[in-house]
This record gives structure tokens, sequence and C-alpha cells, in this order.
């Protein structure tokens, strides 16, 4: 074939593709970017924000009751791991299933019932009298939180057109560090205060930390509130053919963004063909073979997730994320309470090291537990100010790693990066166990929490670049799931190794930290 040919068939190849129709959800996109980003996107990202701190509340307010309730709910050690990881036990149950029904479904309807749901066992959690309701209202929390969280981050995302994409979901990334340093000045606002309530003759008792939950719940009911008047996403509406709803919530979004009248918006009359055409006129029969074909093609496109390599880099992010994750939500589930027990025994005598407050503690609430006489009064070793002032400034710290993560890893690899950060925490982990003042405890907890959270990011991105589009989302379901496991595993198992001596945790973290490291090796770097 001669050259003047070939050029003529390149440029009917050319000719080809410009002049393709774009599909439906290429058209979204572009109509999405004609709507810019103003006041709507700041309404959505509120919106989220708020919802997020809500989701947050879920497992970040038990730690701050553990040291004020210990008297009123009669906890031993176990218990309060118990309740820590109890919100992680109803996320791991659901999470892979809200997924699939979220994209079923839609996402407006999992956050409504989600944060409606959320702020219901809220209140039942606050007017808890006893350790077993407060601990079924946290499974249930759980449940609920992980429906709602997807539906989030789905919806989010998909008010976004492709450039803006992810510089949204990095913005709301960083309100998970803004909420912990917000929940730790209202926990100090609140939980320093002496409210007590009885009502029915006694048959209800109300303390300060019952109070605290009644207040926190808000957040979910304004979260609900809040999406409830937002609209469902269009690109579900595009994806259920639902054509002419799509187009009135882009119509909202452009006047909204802009402040121009709808004629001025070129995609005003977009697919209105198509919903007079082919929704209408296409069978029911039509559409249960296509929901079959498509179920059929979706477990075809999962089969090279297990099959090598994405089998062993499934398993190995996997297993990375479980040991990773129980070391961070120990940290940070666990720290209001130590961080009370230091603030409490230091005083007693400030030359003593973390360890040795540590196994006095266990040893005076053993006794309380084995000694217990009629006469005996329960003092709670309740937080002072010095353990919010350092919970805020945990959260400061853990503001850095997006920062650093982000100048760092395209210069250094992410898998350079993540050993990097694993070996430090090896470093952090141990250097917990011989803090001897309250500095040095906060400095090492702030940069274990910190660099775990790093760890978390970089795990994502791995997933992100390993797995393609057809089988990304299982992986993130299938290694998040893991990561929940661990944190109920590490919850669980820390207040049995410190019943044994304070040295057994924080060696246990350290191997599992070396672990890490090893393990991260295997990575590819890019």
């Amino acid at each position: 074939m001669s050259e003047v040919d070939l050029a003529g068939l390149e440029n009917n190849v050319k000719e080809h593709q410009d002049t393709k129709i774009p599909t439906a959800m290429q058209e979204i996109n572009l109509a999405l970017k004609e709507c810019g980003v103003g006041w709507f996107h700041v309404r959505l990202l509120s919106t989220s924000f708020v919802g997020l701190i809500a989701g947050v509340l879920v497992t970040n307010t038990t730690p701050f009751i553990l040291p004020v309730a210990e008297c009123d709910l009669n906890m031993n050690l176990l218990q309060k791991g118990l309740l820590n990881a109890t919100p992680y036990i109803g996320m791991t149950l659901v999470s892979i299933v809200a997924g699939f029904l979220t994209d079923t479904f839609g996402r407006k309807m999992f956050l409504v019932s989600g944060f409606g749901g959320l702020f219901l066992f809220t209140v039942i959690a606050g007017s808890s009298q006893s350790y077993e309701v407060l601990i079924i209202s946290k499974f249930f929390e759980g449940i609920l939180f992980a429906i709602s969280f997807s539906a989030a981050l789905s919806i989010t995302s998909e008010f976004c057109y492709k450039e803006i994409r992810d510089r949204m979901l990095l913005l709301r990334s960083s309100f998970m560090a803004v909420a912990q340093i917000l929940i730790a000045a209202m926990s100090w606002g609140i939980l320093t205060q002496d409210w007590e309530l009885s009502l029915f003759n006694g048959f209800i008792d109300l303390h300060v930390w019952n109070f605290y939950i009644y207040i926190m719940s808000f957040w979910s009911l304004i979260s609900f509130i809040l999406y409830i008047a937002l609209p469902e996403s269009p690109r579900y509406y595009v994806a259920q053919r639902k054509f002419d709803e799509a187009r009135k919530i882009l119509i909202k979004m452009y006047t909204m963004n802009t402040g121009k009248p709808v004629e001025t918006f070129k995609y005003a009359n977009l697919w209105k063909n198509k919903v007079n055409g082919v929704i209408k006129e296409e069978p029911e029969k039509k559409t249960e073979s296509r929901l079959k074909h498509q179920l059929v093609a979706g477990l075809h496109n999962v089969k090279p997730m297990f099959r090598r390599p994405l089998v062993f880099y499934l398993f190995i992010i996997s297993a990375m994320n479980f040991l990773s994750m129980a070391l961070y939500n120990v940290i940070r589930l666990w720290f209001p309470q130590l961080s009370s027990i230091v603030e409490h025994y230091s005083s007693i005598d400030s030359n003593q090291d973390l360890c040795t407050m540590l196994d006095t503690y266990t040893n005076d609430l053993k006794l309380r537990n084995t000694n217990v006489t009629t006469l005996d009064v329960c003092i709670p070793t309740r937080s002072g100010n010095e353990t919010y002032m350092n919970s805020i400034i945990l959260g400061f710290v853990c503001i850095i790693p997006f920062a650093v993560s982000g100048i760092l890893v395209n210069k250094v690899g992410k898998r350079n990066l993540y050993v990097a950060a694993a070996a430090i925490c090896v470093g952090v982990t141990l250097g917990i166990r011989w803090a001897n003042s309250k500095v040095a405890v906060v400095a090492l907890f702030s940069v274990d929490a910190a660099i775990s959270q790093t760890m978390v990011g970089l795990y994502q991105a791995f997933t992100m670049e390993l797995f393609p589009t057809t089988t990304r989302t299982l992986a993130i379901s299938v290694i998040m799931t893991s990561g929940r496991i661990g944190t109920l595993a590490g919850n669980v198992a820390f207040p049995i190794l410190l019943d044994m001596g304070c040295v057994v945790p924080f060696y246990t973290l350290t191997a599992v930290m070396i672990c890490v490291t090893f393990m991260a090796v295997f990575l590819p770097n890019s």
C-alpha cells in the first residue's frame, strides 16, 4: 500500500473518531464543566464537611468518654477496648454490600436514611444507663456510618467534572484532620463540666458524658437535613437512564454557580430526544436482560483481580492495611485515655516513664474490681485540660502529611516513601515505651498517628494505580474491610496485652510495623 493510501486511511480514521457521538457520561462531564465551580460546590463541600464530622464522631466520641464514664458504666480495660472496636464491627459487616446497594438504588436514599438513623442511635447512646445499651447503639452507629460514608464519597465526586475531581476529593480528605481538632475542642468545652440530672425519681441519671453525646448528635441531625436539601447525583440518574431528572439538576447547578439565566446554558436541552425515545419505548424485558448481562459482565471483569499479579498485590496490600490500621487506630483511639492516665499519675511522681504509670493504673483497676465493698466509691480518672490540648495538638500534626506526602511522593516514589514511613513508625512506636515526660508522650503519639495516616493515603494511591477500573472499587472495598478488621482486632487485643504488662502491647505494635516495612519492599515503585 502506497504512502498516499496510508495517509488517506489515517485521515478517514481520524475523521471517524472526530465525528464519533459522545456517550452520555462524556456529555455529562462536558455539562458539569460548563456549570463551572461556584456556590453549588460550596454548598456541596459544606454538607460533606458536616457529614464527615458526624461520621468521625461515631468512633471519636468513645475515646473521650472512656475516662469520665468508667465508673458510671463500671468498665474494665477489655470492655473499653470492645466499646472502641464495636463501630468497626458494624462497618465491616455492611461496607461491601452498602457500596453495591448505593450504586443500585442511588446515593441520596442512603445518605438521608444513614444520617437520620445515625441521629436516632446517637440519641439512644446518649440516654444509656448501662454498658450494654451503649455498646449496642455504637454497633448500629457503625452500620449507619458505613451506609452513609460510601454514598457521601460518591456524591461529592460525581458533582465534579474530571479536571477538578481529584482536588475536591483531596480537600474533602483534609476535613478529617480538621474534624479531629474540632471534636477535641468541643469535648474539652463539655466534658470538663459537672452536669448531672436525675429524671423519674432516679430511673434515668444523666451525667456529663450523656449530655456530651446528646450535643454531638446534632451533627448527624444537621447532616440529615442538609442531604435532604441536596439533589441526587446526576451521574447516577444518567446511569439509570433518567435523563430528564439529570438535566434538571445540571440546570440548577448552572444557574446557582454562574448566576445566569437558563437560556444561556449550552446544555439546557441535553438528552431530550433520549428521554422521549429510548426510555419510553424500551420494554421491561430488555431491561431485565440488560441487568443480567451487566451482572455477568461484572463477574467476568472481576476475574483478573484473582490472577497474578493482581491477586498478589491484593493480598499484600490487604495484609499491610490490616496491620497498619491496627496500629493507627490503637494510637488514635486510645490516646485520650492514656493521656488522662499520664496526666493523673505524673502529678503523683513526675519521674515515672509511661509504662510505669500504665502498670500502676492497671494494678489500681484490678484492685478496684476485686476488692469492691459497699463503702467503696469509684473515682474516675477524668481527663484534665492537658488531655484535650494534647488531642488538639495531635489533630494539627496529622494535617502535615497531606502537604509533605504530596511534595515527596513524585520525587522518591510511593514504595520508597511507604517503606520510610513504616520504618519511622517502628522507631517511634518503640520509643513510646520509654517516654518519661508529658511532652515526649504527646510528641511520639502525634508523630506515630501522623505517619500512620500518611501510610493510609499511600495504600489508597497504590490501589488506584495497580488495579484497573473494572476491579478498582471492589479492590478498595476488600482492602478497607481488611483495615477495619485490623482496627477491631487491635482495639480488642490492646487492653488484653496491656493487662499483661505495658511493654507487651508496645513491643507487639513495633513487631507489627517491622512486618509492614518488610512487606512494603515487595510492592512496585510505580
